[in-house]
């Protein structure tokens, strides 16, 4: 969905008979208040687009880099996942720093690193440099992501106006990821895949000039620690268990480049586990994540951005391996894709409004199954024609993947205070990095392309009943 609709949606009035969560359907917020706060969602929009913009940017352009800097497999595998390894990393250290200093002010130096990085990453003249420009800017990111959405919080603090913001801006990380894949082969096919650093860097710039126009100076969480050990614990461990994950494309599980950081993160991530159930005012408090609906939304949030990555990956890689395809023609492949995104968007929204969030992310996640199902069996074979062996899966994940995405934003982070609301854009976020990077290790373990989103397809489904289940039962109960 474009921002201007999404901010034009969230200003306007609530849908009615929401039963599951009374809240969407309050009293919006006051008219003094509208212009100004949907500017600022627009703007605030527009940031977390672009940090997945700018972690999809590099897919389809991988081959021509690989091929400019002579890369092997290892380094091609490293290079992809750098931005997302630092931005996962570091969330949760993001989100306390949010919450201690202030959304706008830890917003304005996350932005300054990610522009400085996107402004690097251009001039690169070899490998390394391009790869810590990709590390850096997967620091900033982490920054930005957690402030952001506690610079919302500021901008709708009224619990119903707060709903509606949160259920569009679950959908515009889909739209970002959609849209690195989409532009990064035309803007690479005009140019160079160099030019896909335009677009960060530009954001950033218009955002700094702006911020201080349209967003409210969020105060800082006095009196609150920052939790250092269990920061470094948390970073550590989520940092060298992904890069064990991600490194199982390219060794076997049992290889030593795998067991060695992913046994390494899993023990630190262990400790931070018992070290925040001592800490007086933990990272992560222990009690966040067992509301039921929470988890669940944090889990639809995972699934979904792994089952889209997933897709994208393993189609543009076939397009141009299989069809023969250039990064143009792969890049107009997903052309339909965007467009169902955009249209099930829209209807997020009004539709969470109306019957609740549980049962909108029941609902997509069953969708975005059906469309992952249809795409293992004719996405792979050459010899069927786009139309009728990709197109429909190419329509029904997407439009799945939109109601979903939106629906358990707005799980995850209802009934979360204003001072935790960088905590909880952290963990959001940190679902959301995380899903891609475990569940794209474990398919690729199970056979080929077809299987791995065959067994997707599944997980979809299973997760799809369960929030029907928990959608039916706060239904009786409440």
């Amino acid at each position: 969905m474009h921002t201007q609709d999404a901010a034009e949606a969230i200003a306007g009035p609530p849908a009615r008979g929401a039963r599951e969560r009374p809240a969407l359907a309050g009293p919006p917020a006051g008219a003094g208040r509208e212009r100004p706060a949907r500017h600022g969602f627009l703007l605030l929009g527009a940031v977390q687009m672009t940090l997945i913009f700018t972690l999809a940017s590099l897919a389809v352009p991988l081959p021509r880099i690989a091929a400019e800097f002579r890369l092997d497999r290892a380094q091609l595998i490293l290079l992809s996942a750098a931005y997302g390894l630092t931005f996962a990393g570091l969330l949760l250290l993001g989100g306390r720093l949010a919450d201690r200093f202030g959304g706008r002010r830890t917003l304005t130096a996350g932005l300054l690193v990610f522009g400085a990085a996107s402004a690097l990453a251009p001039l690169t003249p070899g490998y390394e440099t391009l790869l810590a420009a990709r590390f850096g800017q997967g620091v900033g990111a982490a920054l930005v992501a957690p402030a952001a959405m506690a610079v919302l919080r500021s901008l709708f603090p009224e619990p119903a106006a707060y709903g509606r913001a949160m259920a569009t801006w679950g959908g515009l990380s889909v739209l970002g990821a959609t849209a690195g894949n989409l532009l990064s082969g035309v803007i690479a096919a005009a140019t160079s895949w160099r030019g896909t650093f335009a677009v960060p860097v530009a954001v950033t710039l218009a955002t700094l000039f702006l911020a201080p126009r349209l967003l409210p100076a969020t105060p800082p969480g006095r009196g609150r620690a920052l939790d250092l050990p269990g920061a470094l614990l948390a970073t550590a461990g989520i940092t060298l268990a992904s890069y064990g994950l991600v490194l199982t494309d390219a060794h076997p599980w049992g290889s030593a480049p795998v067991l060695v950081p992913l046994v390494a993160g899993l023990v630190l991530l262990a400790a931070f586990g018992a070290v925040e159930r001592r800490t007086a005012d933990p990272l992560l408090p222990p009690g966040f994540l067992r509301d039921g609906r929470r988890a669940l939304g944090l889990a639809a949030i995972g699934l979904t951005a792994a089952g889209t990555a997933t897709v994208f990956v393993l189609l543009s890689l076939a397009f141009q391996r299989e069809r023969g395809w250039n990064e143009l023609l792969t890049s107009a492949a997903f052309v339909p894709f965007a467009a169902a995104l955009l249209g099930a968007g829209r209807l997020a929204g009004p539709l969470i409004g109306r019957y609740g969030p549980g049962r909108v992310t029941a609902t997509g996640l069953g969708t975005a199954s059906v469309g992952l199902g249809l795409l293992a069996t004719t996405g792979f074979d050459s010899s069927v024609p786009y139309a009728y062996g990709l197109l429909p899966g190419l329509l029904l994940l997407p439009a799945g993947g939109a109601l979903s995405f939106a629906a358990a934003a707005v799980l995850a982070t209802e009934g979360v205070p204003a001072h935790r609301a960088g905590l909880a854009g952290g963990v959001l976020n940190t679902a959301m990095e995380l899903g891609p990077t475990v569940l794209f290790a474990a398919l690729l373990t199970l056979g080929g392309d077809t299987v791995s989103l065959a067994a997707a397809a599944a997980l979809f489904a299973a997760l799809a009943v369960a929030a029907a289940l928990a959608a039916a039962s706060t239904i009786r109960t409440g």
